[in-house]
């Protein structure tokens, strides 16, 4: 059996898709100016340094194009090399928007992905004021830049975003209306509002949260059978933990039915994870 694998998906070794998201364009674009203000004051410093010397009689005038040129080098190539693989594929810019260079496979990239995205580097965002960067950027699934597609590399995004608190439990006061309650299909976007409101009610002003709760408790009543007699808001949590838990068995008979079918077919070659 052969599944298909999307673009946003690094297939492992062990025949798992995994669902890594890479930064997106603006994000890779912020942190590259941060990494570019950043390398500029470290040129400004070395400038003044090497002035320094020179003027101080430390070094021969001559040397001083070689010295320039060898400090250019070490900043736009060396420096961003190093500091990417020291730190597993971030950079001040990077860690700043929450990214890290990894291989298009997902595994962590090495000195010689570092050394080949830097040296391309100095091409497409420093010769041409990163309008290579951007273009190549904009037209690649990952938003790879050409460093990037030359390495076989990509930024994915290091900070999952917070996950929301779980919603409160089934209240007790409504256990024996759960045992006979029947919630029908409600339309999407109003299942998402109940939701919404079961996770943020803490956060509201009551007079406000007592309104928004009576409301969507209207909107709620036709698809609930029998109703309980309890508050608004009440009846909206209890009818949230009648569908997580719903849900929850749907997914489960549905991971049962894909495990049958994987071991009823010996042929099996790719295994694709169902997202919980």
């Amino acid at each position: 059996m052969t599944v298909d694998i999307r673009q946003d998906e690094v297939l492992t070794g062990e025949a798992v898709a995994l669902d890594i998201q890479p930064l997106s364009f603006f994000q890779r674009a912020l942190g590259c100016l941060i990494d570019v203000v950043a390398s500029v004051v470290l040129l400004i410093v070395l400038a003044v340094v090497a002035n320094w010397l020179l003027g101080g009689a430390f070094l021969d005038a001559a040397l001083a194009p070689i010295l320039g040129i060898t400090t250019v080098v070490i900043v736009l190539v060396l420096v961003p090399a190093l500091v990417e693989t020291l730190t597993g594929g971030s950079s001040l810019g990077r860690w700043a928007v929450g990214g890290r260079i990894v291989r298009v496979d997902g595994g962590a990239a090495g000195f010689r992905h570092a050394f080949i995205r830097a040296f391309i580097g100095v091409l497409e965002i420093w010769l041409t004021a990163g309008a290579v960067a951007a273009i190549v950027g904009a037209f690649t699934p990952r938003t790879q830049r050409l460093g990037d597609l030359v390495a076989g590399t990509y930024c994915e995004r290091s900070r999952a975003p917070k996950l929301q608190p779980r919603p409160a439990e089934l209240p007790s006061t409504l256990a024996s209306w759960a045992a006979v309650a029947d919630v029908g299909r409600m339309p999407d976007r109003l299942a998402r509002r109940v939701s919404q409101f079961a996770h943020q009610a803490a956060y509201l002003d009551p007079g406000a949260r007592a309104r928004v709760a009576a409301a969507l408790a209207a909107e709620v009543t036709p698809y609930v059978s029998p109703l309980p007699p309890v508050d608004p808001e009440t009846m909206l949590r209890g009818v949230v933990a009648l569908r997580r838990a719903r849900e929850g068995r749907a997914l489960a008979l549905q991971n049962e039915r894909l495990v049958t079918l994987i071991a009823g077919d010996p042929d099996t070659t790719t295994v694709r994870t169902v997202r919980q």
